[in-house]
């Protein structure tokens, strides 16, 4: 796959296939015009001699130091080398990928100033496979991610880490030797364009977005295989009762559970039962209120997104009547409020699921399943350690859900006096959703032993497709096992894509 810069940005979907795949980058005819067309603009400021923050003073509290024309490219290396602070675990190579995609977009907006050989250099790092060592810690989201991007263009100057085959750490200029690169010369404005900007938050966003909608889906099916288990009702989950509550996400998540439980012979053996309990809990009846909800909490933040790709996020900006002005578009408070407001949503979605699975392993709620879903509980605990880890990820989870975006810390002797935090929000909303796929685990599990012990009955179509994803390692009931294999193949089983391909052949598409 190839994706091709143009002067009007990119789509998630090409960051997804640069972050996440092997695309091959390339800069538009149109992308290279529009950029040389900006940095005419900044060639012209510097033979006029005016004062312009970022092309000829110095930065945050030091705007108002003039620097000399013969000093300014030296002023832009230093600018790489202070700001590359970072401390701490690297970043995933997915997200510097998506973080460096995104600043080659930024640059292509043509409103930065810079050098089309500088977009081209991010472009070749891309394309050859060499990732920047970004250490975890040092944006506050303001300003943009200064830090995480400033690592990245310490290594276009031939300085810096690289991450190594293995993850290991490298240095950048054995890796830029090794792929035939050279290291670029800043001039004027360009060290600024490197790391001003909202490129870290927006791609891990990016990247969350994907993984959020992907586990809201599968959060509609562990739920209904939950329900089947525990012979619950699939009455709460019929569409004209969701018409009456128009919120469009729980018309989505009813409509995929209520199909998720159709035929099922486990739900034939109670649909007529008298005694069988009028109401349902509420982890169960209300599973489409609390997944649906989330599902609108996707669709803002996913508008919050789009918006941010079109968006000119560069300090100072270049304007096409000339013009350079300082702007505030690098603040993060957009994307931190948004990843804030979702992970809220995503650690709701894991907590009911968690309950669910209380349920079925509970004797006395779980409807004449045996004790924690073991066949000769005693002896034998059967999953209930696997309820104490989703627990304890719940109570994570609600740790992490407090929102980051409320805590500002002022920085540059005050002139920096409100961050936004994005980065941090970004960043423990994946965690976040990592944790979610853990706990749909549990309960993939869980509802795959309950369908199990309902034998002889045969479970749905979607009940098949998960008892056959999980079998080859979960097996029939019987004595204990070590869970912690069985527990990772169904978080493998989550997050992939086999299990909801296989139900979605025998339903139609699950949204």
């Amino acid at each position: 796959m190839t994706v091709t810069i143009e002067p009007t940005g990119v789509t998630p979907a090409d960051v997804l296939a640069v972050a996440r795949g092997a695309a091959t980058v390339v800069l538009a005819p149109a992308t290279l015009s529009a950029m040389a067309t900006s940095r005419s603009i900044v060639d012209g400021i510097e033979a006029a001699g005016r004062p312009v923050y970022g092309v000829s003073t110095g930065f945050g509290a030091l705007a108002n130091t003039f620097v000399a024309p013969e000093r300014r490219a030296e002023l832009q290396h230093a600018l790489i080398r202070s700001h590359a602070a970072g401390v701490g675990a690297a970043m995933p190579r997915e997200v510097v990928r998506a973080m460096m995609l995104l600043r080659v977009r930024s640059l292509a907006l043509g409103h930065s100033g810079v050098r089309p050989l500088v977009a081209e250099a991010l472009v070749d790092l891309l394309n050859h496979d060499v990732t920047p060592w970004v250490p975890e810690h040092g944006s506050l989201g303001a300003s943009g991610d200064l830090a995480p991007l400033a690592h990245c263009a310490l290594v276009l100057l031939g300085e810096g880490w690289v991450l190594g085959p293995a993850g290991e750490r490298r240095p950048a200029a054995d890796a830029l030797r090794q792929a035939g690169l050279a290291p670029v010369e800043l001039a004027a404005k360009e060290g600024l364009a490197l790391i001003n900007g909202t490129d870290g938050m927006l791609g891990m966003l990016l990247l969350a977005i994907r993984d959020a909608a992907h586990l809201f889906t599968m959060a509609d099916v562990t739920a209904a295989l939950a329900i089947e288990a525990m012979l619950g009702s699939e009455r709460p989950f019929r569409p004209e009762l969701h018409a009456i509550r128009p919120h469009p996400g729980q018309g989505v998540s009813a409509a995929n559970i209520h199909r998720l439980l159709q035929d099922s012979a486990v739900m034939d053996s109670h649909r007529d039962d008298l005694a069988h309990a009028v109401q349902d809990a509420y982890s169960m009846r209300c599973a489409p209120q609390v997944a649906g909800a989330a599902r609108d909490t996707l669709d803002f933040v996913r508008t919050v997104a789009d918006r941010e790709l079109v968006s000119v996020v560069d300090n100072p900006v270049v304007l096409p009547d000339g013009r350079v002005e300082s702007t505030g578009n690098f603040h993060g408070a957009p994307l931190g409020f948004a990843a804030d407001y979702l992970a809220i949503a995503a650690s709701e979605v894991g907590a009911i699921s968690e309950r669910r699975v209380d349920r079925l392993l509970d004797v006395t709620r779980s409807r004449e399943l045996p004790a924690f879903l073991s066949p000769d509980a005693g002896v034998n605990s059967g999953l209930m350690i696997a309820q104490y880890t989703a627990a304890g990820i719940v109570a994570e989870n609600r740790r992490l859900a407090a929102p980051a975006s409320v805590d500002s810390l002022p920085t540059s002797g005050m002139q920096e006096d409100h961050v936004s935090m994005g980065w941090a929000a970004t960043k423990k909303l994946r965690t976040v959703l990592d944790n979610l796929t853990s706990l749909l685990a549990v309960e993939l599990l869980a509802a795959v032993r309950g369908l199990q012990l309902r034998a002889p009955l045969t479970p749905s179509p979607a009940g098949r497709a998960a008892i056959a994803a999980l079998g080859a390692v979960v097996g029939p009931p019987g004595p204990d096992v070590f869970l912690a294999p069985l527990m990772e193949a169904a978080r493998s089983v989550v997050s992939g894509p086999d299990l909801r391909t296989a139900i979605e052949a025998e339903l139609g598409p699950l949204p």
